[in-house]
Formats: C-alpha cells, structure tokens, sequence
C-alpha cells in the first residue's frame, strides 16, 4: 500500500453478548486498534444472509471480521449455521476470484482484548497487502500475462 493512501474499510460484526462487550474493553482500557476499523453491534451474525457480505465487498469494505460467541451462543444451533453460511459465502468469494482471508469467522469472549486487538491487526496487515476487494482479479490477471 502507498504511503499516505488511506487502508481499506474493516467491517467487524460483535454479538452483543459476546464480542461487543470485549470491544468495549478494549475502548475502556484506552487500548488502540486501526481506525479504518468500524464495529456494529449486532444480536447475532447468523442473521446476515450471504449477499450481505458478498454486497459489503462489492461496496468497498476490503475486509469483515465476524466476532461471535462461538459454540457458547445463547441461540441453539445459531454458531453452527452460521459457520455453514460462510462456507457458502467462501465458495462465492472463490467464484468471484477474491481472497476469502477478507472474511473472517472468530470466536471472541467479553474480556478478550488482546485476542479483539490481535484480529484487527491482522486483518488490517491483510487488507493492507490484498488492496481493495476485486484487486486480487487484476493481480493474478498481470500476473499470467
């Protein structure tokens, strides 16, 4: 990435029972993460059909972290549907020739901070590398010429 360019949009999905308050954590504890980083507070991700994040991409987002609960979520069967979708969504970022590492699927507790902080960073250092989503077609198109 060039300097003075500004990063790629991260879009993180927090449960509110779960993840959300590990980000407020972080918040509270004056802890500091990437700013091209936004948090929405959801109930629970598995609510989000496929085209949401498929939309999101297209839309200009270079990177998603889901933060759920993880098997501990309070709605039965909720993470295991949820894992499935994105299995989905992968296979059509796969289709569409981007990077699935754009999307992310993480488990992470109330009082997480560090593990909050350690997936921002990655995702950042990530989209960093990838550029913005549809990139990845161009690159491997120069690439085979």
């Amino acid at each position: 990435m060039a300097a003075g360019k500004p990063a790629g949009k991260i879009l993180i999905l927090a449960t509110e029972s779960c993840a959300y308050p590990g980000a407020d954590a972080v918040g509270q504890g004056h802890m500091s993460y990437p700013a091209n980083t936004y948090v929405l507070r959801v109930k629970a991700p598995v609510l989000f059909p496929e085209k949401f994040y498929l939309d999101c991409f297209d839309k200009g987002i270079a990177g998603i972290i889901i933060m759920s609960c993880g098997v501990e979520c309070p709605y039965e069967g909720a993470y295991e549907a949820l894992a499935k979708r994105i299995d989905r969504v992968y296979e059509l970022m796969k289709e569409r020739g981007w990077d699935i590492r754009r999307l992310r699927l993480t488990a992470i507790c109330t009082v997480c901070t560090r593990a909050f902080i350690n997936e921002v960073k990655q995702m950042h250092d990530l989209v960093a590398e990838l550029g913005p989503p549809g990139q990845e077609q161009q690159l491997a198109a120069a690439g085979s010429a």
